[in-house]
C-alpha cells in the first residue's frame, strides 16, 4: 500500500468495529506491526490474535517501567501464548546521557530528551521494519493532542518500509468506559496498576494517580504544560501554534 487515499479510507472505516478496522489493516499489510504500550491497549492484543495468532507486536522497555508493569507483560504473553517484541534503548547512547544528567532530569528540563532515548529511538528502529502499525489511540486521551486523531492516517513522524507508514487507530472512537466494558466482557488481563488510581500509565517516575474528575493524561509528566502531554510516539499529534 504505497498510496493511500486517507479520506476515502477514514470514511469508509470510521463508523467500523474496531475488530474489523484491525481485520482491514491485517489484510493489507504484510509488515504490521500492533504496539502493546503494557496498559489497556491489550484489547488490541486480544482482538488481533483473533483475528491472525502470529500477529507482530511489540512494546517499548525504557529501563523504567512499574514492576507491575512488567509483570503485566509477561502475564500478557503467557495468557495468549504469543510471542512480544520487546524494544529497548540502545545501551551507549543511554549510558552516556544517564552519564552527562542523571537518573532524574527530565525534571528540570522536561521529558524530550529522556524520551527521545529511551522510547522514540526503539520505536523508530522497529518502524523501519513496518510499512503500518496499529495503535490505542483514543480521542477521549487528551483533549490538547488526540481529539483530532483519526482511525487512519499517514505516520508524519516516523518512517517506514514503504513510502507511507500507515497508522491505524482502532479505538480512536472508543471511550474509556467502552474499553473497560470490553475487558470485563472478555476477561481480558490488565495493569493491576489501573485498581490504584492509574489512568494513563508510563514510565514509573513520570507517572502518578489522578484525583476522582481529573483527566487520564494528568498522570503523565504532571509537572508540565497540560496540553502538549506526548512523548513523541505520536508527536504528530501536537499543532504548532506558531
Amino acid at each position: 500500500m504505497t498510496s493511500v487515499d486517507f479520506e476515502a479510507l477514514n470514511g469508509q472505516l470510521a463508523e467500523k468495529r474496531p475488530k474489523d478496522i484491525i481485520r482491514h489493516a491485517l489484510e493489507q499489510h504484510d509488515k504490521i506491526g500492533v504496539s502493546f504500550s503494557g496498559a489497556e491497549d491489550v484489547v488490541l492484543i486480544d482482538m488481533a490474535v483473533k483475528l491472525r495468532k502470529d500477529v507482530d507486536i511489540f512494546t517499548l522497555d525504557t529501563g523504567r517501567l512499574h514492576p507491575e508493569t512488567y509483570e503485566f507483560i509477561e502475564t500478557v504473553r503467557k495468557h495468549y501464548g504469543i510471542t512480544i517484541d520487546v524494544r529497548t534503548p540502545d545501551q551507549k547512547a543511554l549510558q552516556d546521557f544517564v552519564r552527562e544528567k542523571g537518573l532524574f532530569s527530565f525534571f528540570e528540563d522536561g521529558h524530550k530528551e529522556c524520551c527521545d532515548i529511551r522510547k522514540i529511538a526503539p520505536l523508530r528502529e522497529k518502524l523501519t521494519t513496518l510499512d503500518a502499525w496499529i495503535t490505542g489511540q483514543r480521542r477521549d486521551q487528551s483533549p490538547g493532542t488526540r481529539s483530532n486523531v483519526n482511525t487512519v492516517e499517514a505516520d508524519t513522524t516516523f518512517n517506514g518500509l514503504g513510502d507511507t507508514l500507515v497508522k491505524y487507530n482502532p479505538l480512536a472512537n472508543w471511550t474509556s468506559a467502552q474499553v473497560w466494558e470490553y475487558i470485563k466482557i472478555f476477561d481480558v488481563p490488565f495493569n493491576p496498576l489501573h485498581q490504584r488510581g492509574f489512568v494513563s500509565i508510563g514510565c514509573q517516575p513520570c507517572t502518578r494517580p489522578v484525583l476522582p474528575n481529573q483527566h487520564e493524561r494528568e498522570g503523565r509528566w504532571w509537572w508540565e504544560d497540560a496540553g502538549h502531554k506526548e512523548c513523541g510516539l505520536h508527536a504528530g499529534n501536537i499543532i504548532s501554534k506558531s
